[in-house]
């Protein structure tokens, strides 16, 4: 968590003095350039989740489009998450219908794409669906040809992928010794071994051996996961988690504090979570642990 500190200074100089704000940075919003390009926007989410080797279980986004008219859609899928289009795998075409155009996939369609039965997509695993859209006019768009800045811009809401797990049921205990795999706060590192406490009622456990690091801070208060039964949705409300010479808190990155999952089906963790450090935001740190 110290070398945070040291390396968002760097980086708040380095944006301060080498950013300049465009007249216009997306092309496509001006209705003059709408023969340059087209994409998609997100209207909402609908499920995100399969079920665990049930063919029908479906997942789904609601699209519109910014630029030039569509024709149609191809969804593409990879397991995990590659912008390699050599890893895409198609699943189907889907005609555009003006806004509210509904993207579904089963996991049967995932599943068929990738070669593999349902029951191989095992809980705890992410598919990546990339959006390649085909305009009226025959030209193709896609995550690779968009532009970063287009790509990555959340103020755009551009829909050139999106993201679904296949969930299990919790059951408890999940407690013990887990492998760090990814820690952005930087408390540990990969490879670290901590422990994962149940409870401290049913359907949470407590993170607070994992932040903070006794060797950088002290408890405050318990770092409490509260988690779905039914899908291993995980949910962290506003805590305030540690004191590292000054207050930490954590809260689920996402909306009604969800933070992602626990799978214990595969001792797999997974949650996003937004921090604060003496009063500032710091953004979105994600902690990802495999149990031992």
């Amino acid at each position: 968590m110290k070398k945070i500190s040291l390396i968002l200074s760097f980086f708040v100089l380095l944006f301060a003095t080498s950013c300049k704000k465009a007249d216009n940075p997306n092309p496509l919003s001006d209705v003059k350039n709408l023969g340059i390009g087209s994409y998609l926007t997100l209207v909402e989410n609908g499920n995100l989740n399969f079920e665990y080797d049930n063919a029908a279980s479906a997942v789904s986004v609601k699209v519109d489009k910014s630029g030039s008219d569509i024709s149609k859609i191809i969804i593409f899928v990879v397991d995990g998450a590659n912008s390699d289009t050599t890893t895409w795998h198609r699943i189907k075409e889907v005609s555009f219908t003006g806004a509210g155009t509904v993207l579904s996939v089963t996991s049967q369609d995932v599943a068929t794409a990738l070669g593999v039965t349902v029951s191989d997509l095992s809980a705890g695993k992410f598919f990546t669906f990339y959006n390649r859209v085909i305009t009226t006019d025959g030209r193709v768009f896609d995550i690779n040809n968009a532009g970063n800045a287009l790509a990555t811009n959340s103020n755009y809401n551009a829909c050139f992928q999106w993201q679904a797990y296949v969930t299990c049921p919790f059951t408890s205990p999940v407690g013990g010794n887990y492998t760090v795999v990814q820690d952005d706060w930087v408390d540990w590192y990969p490879g670290d071994v901590v422990n994962v406490i149940d409870g401290p009622a049913a359907n949470q456990i407590d993170l607070s051996d994992v932040w903070p690091n006794p060797a950088y801070g002290n408890i405050v208060d318990h770092l409490i996961v509260n988690i779905d039964p039914t899908t291993g949705t995980a949910s962290v409300p506003l805590v305030t988690f540690g004191d590292y010479g000054s207050l930490a808190t954590a809260q689920g990155a996402f909306d009604n504090d969800v933070a992602g999952y626990v799978f214990s089906c595969t001792g797999y963790i997974t949650l996003t979570m937004k921090l604060t450090y003496n009063g500032s935001p710091y953004g979105n740190y994600k902690l990802v642990l495999q149990k031992n």
